[in-house]
């Protein structure tokens, strides 16, 4: 492998680091490489649709009451879920290779052409 390659794979890779915040600064970054700009467009709306989604079900169900112990659970799955997602597609991406994940990858795909 390059370093080409290699640092091509880790800026990639970084793109999940910190969920949608760092995949939208190397999409503001990044014009040319569709690897990179594919991963960092992954990132971005997988992390931030389940950022969002964890913030709706706070704000629904925390003023419910007896719904606040549920909606603690989810925000820890969704977080499980987030924190697998970035290692997952983090350490594919620093090998070199494309993990899309289901729904996010193809619309990824889509978006990077």
């Amino acid at each position: 492998m390059s370093s080409r390659d290699s640092s091509r794979n880790m800026v990639a890779a970084m793109s999940y680091f910190l969920g949608f915040v760092s995949g939208i600064v190397i999409l503001m970054v990044e014009a040319d490489d569709k690897f990179i700009r594919f991963h960092a467009m992954q990132s971005t709306m997988a992390t931030g649709t389940l950022f969002i989604l964890n913030l709706l079900l706070g704000v629904v169900l925390n003023p419910l009451g007896i719904f606040s112990f549920i909606s603690t659970i989810s925000g820890l799955i969704i977080w499980a879920v987030i924190i697998y997602i970035c290692v997952r597609c983090a350490t594919s991406a620093y090998r070199g290779k494309v993990y899309k994940l289901p729904i996010f990858g193809n619309i990824a795909e889509r978006r990077v052409r």
